[in-house]
């Protein structure tokens, strides 16, 4: 054995133990032979950014550092802004490989059989994709990529690696018709509403599992299953991932929402901004459910006179607004809160937080979604339990 074969399988050693520690037990039998024979960094491609700042790491610049990343229990960045040249010095994530020990959640909450058909929606690398077939058979298993150089690389690594599941460069929003019907759907980027394309594709009794986002959060994986044209089950609480291109919106506070002609109203509150826009994720998770399309940002240092932080709260039709005001004291008592539009959105969200609090601080688990031709319908515990809507 070569040296660089002895670290990649010392790496892969540590990633596997990483990823048992992460789900506070063994992996399946099936998917460390999986994780074995479909090695990580094969997938990897040589230039990666690293880090809150997204730094640029090279596999000819810092081989040890690059291996470290590709088998590390967590995201890599392959790909910024998708793939163009940022503006004005912006630069976001577009495409990554997921955290390993995601993907091994979500294939086994998939619960994909021999003889299924796959149908998998962001190719991404095509790491996922070739575990996929690996245990399921390249006939199995379609992929679906929406950038076309992300396709060929997926497909490329795929190929050096033995695999040969079908790569389509195709808006995963849209499904596949030419395949169906699918036992099961698995998307590796999140939608905040489920395409009706998917119900229309998987088999009933299928599985469709997709990451989720609303407008305030973007956590939780949803499970559901097919039964006569419409989809029904809940959400668990993992997964973090990047939102399907067309369900993007590319809002920005001060270009799209608040103008200088606005004239907001004063109010105070003893509500804590961050009991719903901090830590909390479960609090997050309900406050978005129930508000459905109001979105949230900070503004550090807001060049206002005894302010810290500002919440700034949004619609996404740009047509109600509010922001909380934080002058930096721990353990503060009162904010001042400024509204303006037709929704009074602060207004909003303290309500929420007290439904929250009095339904026994739900977290993902208990909610879910139905899924008809004519909608989605968010509830918790039980779908005869519909989650209030604003």
């Amino acid at each position: 054995m070569t040296r660089p074969q002895h670290e990649e399988q010392a790496a892969l050693r540590g990633l596997l133990h990483s990823i048992a520690d992460d789900l506070g037990r063994e992996i399946p039998d099936q998917w460390v032979k999986a994780l074995t024979a479909v090695p990580r960094h094969a997938f990897i491609p040589d230039r990666i950014w690293v880090g809150d700042d997204n730094e640029p790491l090279n596999r000819a610049d810092d081989p040890a550092g690059w291996l470290s990343a590709a088998y590390a229990n967590a995201p890599v960045v392959t790909q910024l802004n998708d793939g163009a040249e940022p503006v004005d010095g912006e630069v976001w994530p577009s495409s990554s490989a997921s955290m390993p020990s995601v993907v091994v959640r979500m294939l086994e909450d998939l619960d994909a059989r021999a003889g299924m058909n796959v149908l998998e929606i962001g190719s991404g690398t095509g790491w996922n994709a070739g575990l996929l077939a690996y245990r399921l058979g390249d006939a199995n298993v379609t992929t679906l990529e929406v950038d076309g150089r992300v396709t060929v690389a997926a497909r490329t690594a795929l190929g050096r690696a033995g695999l040969h599941p079908e790569v389509i460069c195709a808006d995963g929003g849209a499904g596949w018709p030419a395949g169906q019907p699918f036992d099961r759907l698995i998307s590796t980027c999140a939608v905040n509403r489920v395409p009706t394309a998917w119900l229309d594709q998987v088999r009933d009794s299928g599985v469709i599992l997709t990451p989720w986002e609303n407008p305030w959060i973007g956590w939780g994986t949803l499970r559901l299953t097919v039964h006569d044209g419409r989809a029904e089950g809940r959400f668990m609480p993992y997964g973090s991932f990047m939102l399907m291109r067309g369900h993007r919106s590319d809002l920005r506070i001060f270009r799209d929402v608040v103008r200088d002609e606005h004239v907001p109203d004063e109010s105070v509150t003893e509500l804590d901004p961050w009991a719903v826009a901090g830590q909390d994720a479960d609090a997050q998770f309900a406050v978005g459910s129930r508000l459905g399309d109001v979105w949230h940002a900070r503004q550090h240092d807001p060049d206002v006179d005894g302010v810290v932080v500002r919440l700034w709260l949004a619609t996404t039709d740009a047509s109600s607004w509010a922001a909380v005001d934080w002058d930096g004291t721990k353990g503060a008592q009162s904010f001042t809160v400024w509204q303006y539009g037709a929704r009074r959105l602060w207004d909003e969200t303290e309500a929420t937080y007290r439904w929250w609090l009095d339904h026994g601080r739900p977290g993902p688990d208990r909610f879910g979604l139905t899924v008809t031709p004519e909608g989605q319908c968010v509830w918790l515990d039980s779908p005869d339990n519909p989650v209030p809507q604003r």
